[in-house]
């Protein structure tokens, strides 16, 4: 099965400093039929405006993944974690028993970030902080792990989070195809950030959302020059 959830159809908020898209509820958006998809709670897609961003807030008992697609974030935290993720790069927060943080944009152009919300497998955790740098370059062709909690993919390099799942990135060139199994019983989405592709036949754009399960396999193929993705695969709920 899979639904396509075009980028015009996402929720929306805006106001002086935030262009957010929501792929699911999210704030004063609410679609009952796009509450989660599977332990995926959240997809927010992001524009900051220059010298803005979000002020300090908390967080309980979720695992906060943001990639950012252009410009960088700056984060800062109540347990003294600092640091900037530029684009192509990944930052990781896990709430655990309550964190405080804000994310800025301190650059002279537009931010431009995926925040990704993944319910945990254990409450009441140590809350943490953690960036790493995933050049595109090694991305190139195929599917690489960016945040896991499988000790295998920690072990490659991947951000550690708190759940049975992975969150996986890739560029692909035009006509340049790639594959990549599935557990039909698990819960995929897919996100283009940039370009053009098909997955197994369907076509999707820019910024558009993709929602798989009962898959076997996903053949991702090359359609615009350029392209880059992002694959969620998690349990149920």
């Amino acid at each position: 099965m899979i639904d396509i959830r075009p980028f015009a159809t996402l929720g929306t908020m805006r106001n002086d400093w935030l262009n957010a898209h929501y792929h699911f509820s999210f704030a004063n958006y609410a679609d009952p039929k796009r509450m989660n998809w599977g332990a995926l709670r959240v997809w927010n897609d992001d524009t900051i405006k220059p010298g803005t961003g979000f002020e300090r807030h908390g967080h309980r008992d979720m695992e906060i993944i943001t990639y950012v697609r252009k410009g960088a974030i700056t984060h800062r935290d109540h347990l003294g974690n600092e640091g900037r993720t530029l684009a192509g790069d990944v930052q990781v927060m896990s709430a655990g028993t309550g964190i405080l943080h804000e994310e800025h944009n301190l650059e002279g152009e537009e931010t431009q970030i995926f925040q990704l919300w993944i319910v945990p497998n254990q409450t009441g955790v140590k809350p943490g902080w953690a960036s790493a740098q995933f050049p595109k370059d090694n991305r190139a062709g195929r599917l690489v792990t960016l945040a896991s909690g499988h000790d295998h993919a920690i072990k490659a390099g991947a951000l550690p989070i708190h759940q049975d799942a992975e969150v996986l990135g890739a560029t692909i060139t035009q006509g340049q195809e790639l594959s990549h199994a599935l557990n039909p019983k698990r819960f995929q989405y897919l996100v283009l950030a940039a370009g053009e592709v098909s997955v197994n036949g369907h076509r999707i754009a820019a910024r558009d959302g993709m929602a798989i399960a009962a898959e076997p396999e996903v053949t991702i193929k090359g359609i615009a020059p350029g392209s880059e993705l992002l694959l969620v695969d998690v349990p149920g709920v």
